[in-house]
């Protein structure tokens, strides 16, 4: 109750790998992103400009949003 979900985009450069997820805190996520605090996608290929995001009330209706985006051109 209260809370608010984000669906982001962030990339390493223009034209660059693209790395589409959900949190519930666009600044700790953004941090842990910048700062390759778990090895994986993000980290492997330095991903870690934001270049889009959405909020949401409902985290149902963020990750529907984030499967969307995730099923689009990129």
């Amino acid at each position: 109750m209260g809370n608010t979900y984000y669906v982001y985009i962030i990339t390493n450069r223009h034209n660059g790998t693209l790395y589409t997820g959900v949190t519930n805190s666009m600044e700790r996520r953004i941090w842990q992103h910048k700062n390759k605090a778990f090895a994986g996608f993000s980290a492997k290929y330095e991903l870690h400009l934001l270049v889009y995001f959405e909020s949401f009330r409902d985290i149902t209706n963020a990750i529907a949003r984030e499967k969307q985006l995730k099923a689009g051109s990129r």
